[in-house]
């Protein structure tokens, strides 16, 4: 008998064909090689190469006035799942305006800005941060919270248009959260990298925390959770790293031993100013290690950021705001070098 024709051939034949599971996925040269270039990010200040916008078109022209509710003093609707805090319907070219100055800042530091589409009936596309996590290797795409009652509205939804984007562009998608797992982008920071924090809402739910940390586990990453107060969505309205070992927060929203983490961790919570808006000051956007983009009304926030050694880049965002977000909710960071 020939050895080919043998029980062996195959088993010899594979082990001159042996598998390696090392480097690791995320490794930059193995990222290249199978990916074409590396992708993600290793923490939240590193400089920023890549952010995924999505500019507000016609789907903010559906927040009208007739929707409005005095008791809350803002636009409201129920079925659609959105809000819009004013009286009056949201002024688009002023939105977009201003969109288009925040993404001018952003290639004035460098970086490149890609685009997201949006369902036509969707005015929270623009807050593309919360559709996923971006960690070393690749993207969680998250499982949104809200489901509008008509076909298309809501958020739940957004997940699709993420995905078909970063397999355009040829990210690596590491999960999708699924089950009953909830996970939105915006309740995420690293804190270092080899630290992170996820704040626990009705917005992100133990089961997808539980997938989250699966992926980090394997990038010997820990995961802390931080429980948010009554219907807060997201930890970014809490913390927000602004530097390698300095962190803006709303100290009202933090409990006292996550702040006593911080320390341990030598980052300095710097606390915004009570001048300001909060939500507008702290809702930020790091393209370096100490660089920040802030919200051209924080100017109390700006001025201590600056005497702490940051150098802040302002830009007005005062009517997308209304809509309840900012610059940190409406920008995904997809490649970061390391800070």
């Amino acid at each position: 008998m020939k050895l080919r024709d043998s029980a062996q051939y195959y088993h010899l034949v594979l082990r001159r064909i042996p598998s390696r599971a090392l480097p690791a996925f995320e490794d930059e040269d193995m990222q290249a090689r199978v990916w074409g270039r590396r992708w993600g990010v290793y923490d939240d200040v590193g400089p920023l190469r890549t952010v995924l916008l999505h500019r507000p078109g016609e789907e903010i022209l559906r927040m009208t006035s007739d929707r409005y509710d005095p008791e809350l003093d803002t636009l409201i609707d129920d079925e659609e799942q959105w809000y819009f805090r004013s009286d009056r319907g949201p002024d688009l070219g002023a939105m977009q305006r201003e969109h288009d100055a925040f993404a001018e800042v952003l290639r004035g530091c460098g970086t490149e800005v890609v685009y997201l589409e949006g369902g036509p009936r969707d005015p929270n596309a623009m807050f593309v941060r919360d559709n996923g996590i971006v960690v070393k290797g690749g993207a969680v795409v998250g499982r949104m919270g809200p489901v509008g009652k008509p076909y298309g509205t809501g958020r739940r939804g957004e997940e699709a248009f993420l995905s078909r984007k970063l397999a355009e562009l040829g990210m690596p998608i590491l999960h999708t959260v699924h089950g009953a797992g909830l996970l939105e982008g915006g309740s995420f920071t690293f804190l270092n990298e080899r630290t992170a924090v996820v704040g626990t809402s009705s917005r992100q739910n133990a089961a997808g925390v539980d997938q989250l940390r699966c992926v980090l586990r394997h990038q010997d990453t820990e995961l802390l959770e931080v429980p948010l107060v009554g219907y807060s969505m997201h930890i970014d309205g809490a913390l927000l790293m602004v530097d390698r070992d300095k962190a803006l927060v709303q100290v009202e929203r933090l409990p006292f031993w996550f702040l006593e983490k911080l320390a341990e961790l030598g980052i300095e919570a710097i606390p915004v100013d009570y001048r300001d808006d909060g939500g507008a000051a702290i809702n930020c956007l790091v393209v370096a290690p100490g660089k920040v983009i802030l919200d051209a009304s924080a100017l109390w926030t700006a001025e201590l950021l600056t005497k702490r050694g940051c150098t802040v880049l302002t830009t007005p965002y005062e009517e997308c705001r209304k809509h309840g977000g900012g610059l940190h909710c409406s920008s995904l960071p997809l490649l970061r070098d390391r800070s």
